[in-house]
């Protein structure tokens, strides 16, 4: 399985460098077997939502994740691009994360991350903090992988 990993932030994307929320949530998901590639966006709604949509129309990627770019403001795009890309949404997978990391920050309940699926994609945004970032997806990621399955049988 393939997966894609963005850090949405101009300054990193400026700079050319992955976030370490970026490198976190890479390392986990290749534990689990998927083959990863990262980069980085601009905090850019049209940016992000192209390349959602392209990634997930050519089926290059089974599960893409964003990291940062989840809150509260006006640059803070990425779940209104994922939001606008996807087909249907997923709003129990933000649910659970934000349920879960609450224990390590009430600031996650200011997130705004949400997921979706495109085609037989599945789209998820994770929050900037690298360890919110790394527990939500240590969290969800055994549903994510029966979800990727599922939809590419």
């Amino acid at each position: 399985m393939k997966a894609a990993v963005f850090t949405v932030s101009t300054r990193a994307y400026k700079a050319k460098q992955e976030s370490a929320s970026g490198s976190a949530v890479k390392r986990v998901v290749e534990q689990v077997g998927f083959e990863v590639k990262a980069g980085v966006l601009p905090e850019d709604k049209t940016v992000v939502e192209a390349v959602l949509r392209q990634l997930a129309d050519t089926g290059a990627v089974q599960l893409i994740l964003t990291v940062g770019s989840t809150g509260l403001l006006r640059k803070s795009c990425a779940p209104d691009a994922l939001t606008d890309a996807a087909e249907r949404l997923l709003p129990g997978i933000p649910e659970a994360i934000r349920g879960y990391c609450i224990r390590y920050s009430k600031k996650i309940m200011l997130d705004r991350s949400a997921a979706g699926i495109r085609n037989r994609t599945v789209m998820v945004n994770l929050p900037d903090s690298a360890k919110l970032a790394k527990e939500g997806i240590e969290y969800i990621l055994p549903e994510l992988v029966q979800a990727v399955e599922m939809l590419n049988v």
